[in-house]
């Protein structure tokens, strides 16, 4: 467990131009769909690019360290399958995260006084109507590029980060 968990811990270049790169790559994908779905015609065009970046740049530090966790040791196809997971749900949850902060705060002018029961009532349903609201609408700016990105980035983490085989020497006698 010892060796797994140091296997788990990235190198602070791994996380930060990842993050910069998934950041970038969720970007792109929510350009695409704006493009794709409505010709980029909406006031919200880069609060939205933002948005995926910033849920994209949040996301890649947990899933690579969890990918990293659950993958080690494993055969190739199950770290595949694990990046593929990992970064699936930390970017789904990193930028759902983000969007119901923000959607939070703008409601926040019409809750009642901090730390009553009405805030806290308020507070866990404009939440989860946030949360909601992104899973109807949201998860669309992932489609079509997104997917291409997940793959591609779940096949190069699980053939990057895969533990190197021993070499067999050849000894004459």
């Amino acid at each position: 467990m010892r060796d797994r968990f140091l296997a788990a811990r990235p190198h602070w270049r791994d996380v930060v131009y990842g993050a910069i790169g998934w950041g970038a790559a969720m970007a792109v994908s929510a350009q695409g769909w704006l493009w794709l779905s409505v010709g980029a015609l909406t006031s919200n065009y880069w609060s939205l690019t933002l948005l995926a970046f910033c849920g994209g740049m949040l996301a890649w530090p947990f899933a690579l360290a969890t990918f990293r966790f659950v993958a080690f040791g494993r055969s190739r196809e199950a770290a595949f399958a694990a990046a593929f997971i990992c970064l699936t749900v930390f970017t789904i949850g990193a930028t759902s995260l983000i969007f119901a902060i923000i959607y939070r705060n703008f409601y926040a002018q019409w809750h009642g006084d901090p730390f009553t029961r009405l805030w806290v009532i308020q507070l866990v349903f404009t939440t989860a109507a946030a949360l909601y609201q992104f899973a109807v609408q949201g998860l669309r700016l992932y489609l079509p590029l997104g997917v291409i990105f997940l793959f591609g980035a779940s096949w190069l983490l699980a053939t990057r980060n895969m533990p190197s085989k021993p070499r067999k020497t050849v000894t004459n006698v």
